[in-house]
């Protein structure tokens, strides 16, 4: 059988149509809200989603309750206790549980009420700190992973698992896409868990409107990251959830990446700061190089659009309207 035609019968699985009763779990986040925002545009009409009051997904009694009173169709996991390099460093513990307890009460749930499709978001730091660039889906569990954000990554490694046995053991629709950084509207923007883009964007704003000579960056800046915007990874996941069924996870993302270094200029020219940047070399850089090799989703047809300026732009525009006070 040619590579063509297995990658043809993988583009098969539940057939979507616009009236599937989704529930998009974690609709408020960056992720989520994206996602929302591009089933919204698709035309589908029966999303359910509910935030973190109206219920814990940690909570496995709540979440079975859920899933036993609605009749869903298929669940988009994008919930997730998420943060930047610093975040996950100081509670590695907190990022191990709440992401196995959202992930497990999930996707058991949807196993047990028989839902037909579930696409679950991992993560590229679950690749080892070590591995081969690009990052192949074949890398996985091949090394050691990176220290400052290995409980998360754990956590991610064993949703996708979950979701892999489920495929094979009960002939589940279960997906993993994998994507990279993040960022984009919605973002999380607060100094002590922030991304990389957010972390960066946030304090060059406020150094640029409060005249302020420098801005100080963790690490060395000689770090390789590969960033995505959010709608992009919406747009790669509303295309897999409509055509992928494989117990294989995937990789979705840009296939290109740049140093910490280059992209704090860039986003130094979109927001026009002119002080010096000062890269502190004390704090940890995380992996040297993370991108995503990203030839299966290719093979599919699927490819991003938005450029890293182009993102940047449109993020910090977005950052003005929502959080600068000079403009309310």
């Amino acid at each position: 059988m040619t590579l063509a035609i297995i990658y043809l019968n993988n583009l098969t699985g539940v057939n979507m149509n616009l009236n599937s009763k989704i529930f998009l779990a974690g609709h408020r986040g960056l992720a989520g809200s994206a996602i929302l925002r591009k089933l919204l545009e698709k035309g589908y009409d029966n999303i359910i989603t509910r935030n973190s009051l109206e219920l814990d997904l940690r909570n496995q009694f709540n979440v079975n309750e859920f899933f036993k009173n609605e009749d869903i169709d298929c669940v988009i996991l994008a919930a997730a206790k998420v943060g930047g390099i610093n975040a996950n460093m100081n509670n590695l513990s907190g990022f191990l549980v709440d992401n196995l307890l959202i992930q497990t009460n999930v996707i058991k749930a949807a196993h047990d009420n028989n839902v037909k499709k579930l696409v679950f978001l991992g993560s590229s730091c679950i690749y080892p700190k070590d591995s081969k660039q690009p990052l192949k889906e074949d890398y996985l569990l091949t090394g050691l992973l990176e220290p400052t954000n290995e409980g998360y990554a754990i956590a991610k490694i064993a949703g996708l698992k979950l979701c892999e046995y489920y495929n094979n053991e009960y002939g589940k629709d279960f997906i993993t896409v994998v994507p990279p950084n993040l960022y984009g509207m919605n973002d999380n923007f607060n100094p002590d868990s922030s991304h990389v883009i957010a972390g960066i964007l946030n304090r060059m704003h406020n150094a640029k409107i409060n005249n302020l000579p420098s801005v100080k960056i963790w690490g060395s800046g000689n770090q390789f990251r590969e960033f995505m915007h959010v709608d992009d990874m919406a747009d790669a996941v509303v295309f897999l959830l409509e055509r992928y069924s494989n117990s294989e996870f995937i990789n979705i993302g840009t296939g290109e990446d740049i140093t910490i270094k280059d992209l704090a200029n860039l986003i130094k020219k979109v927001i026009g700061f002119k002080g010096e940047l000062i890269f502190d070399s004390s704090k940890p850089d995380g992996m040297y190089r993370k991108v995503l090799d990203v030839s299966k989703i290719s093979k599919f047809g699927w490819k991003y659009q938005i450029s890293l300026k182009q993102g940047l732009i449109e993020t910090y525009n977005w950052f003005l309207e929502e959080f600068d006070s000079e403009k309310k």
